[in-house]
């Protein structure tokens, strides 16, 4: 009787270490579950991050897009009015040529 009541302590003493066992992994488990959750926040996190990122690298793109096209566009006006000025240039020369010979032709006339 007595080797049987020690079983049956030795039994409960078991269940008891089985039951604390069990319940310290049950915390362990909860505290992983609890760090993925955590980690999970932080990956959505940086998902919109690097999706901001990408859409301010794209706006970027776009700008220096925009800025070579309005440098060309510019170049091209500055060509083209330098063409514009060398043109008028000539031409105020030819008329001043013009309008020399003819008050040249008046000074002749009216001195002869």
């Amino acid at each position: 009787m007595e080797s049987r009541r020690q079983e049956v302590v030795l039994l409960d003493n078991e269940i008891s270490f089985n039951e604390a066992v069990i319940e310290e992994r049950e915390e362990g488990i909860q505290e992983v579950q609890q760090q993925i959750g955590e980690v999970n926040e932080i990956f959505k996190d940086l998902a919109v991050l690097v999706n901001d990122q990408g859409a301010m690298i794209d706006d970027i793109g776009s700008h220096v897009e925009n800025a070579r096209s309005s440098t060309a566009q510019g170049r091209s006006h500055l060509v083209n009015a330098s063409k514009t000025q060398r043109s008028n240039s000539s031409l105020m020369c030819l008329l001043m040529v013009i309008f020399g010979i003819i008050l040249l032709i008046v000074i002749i006339v009216l001195v002869a």
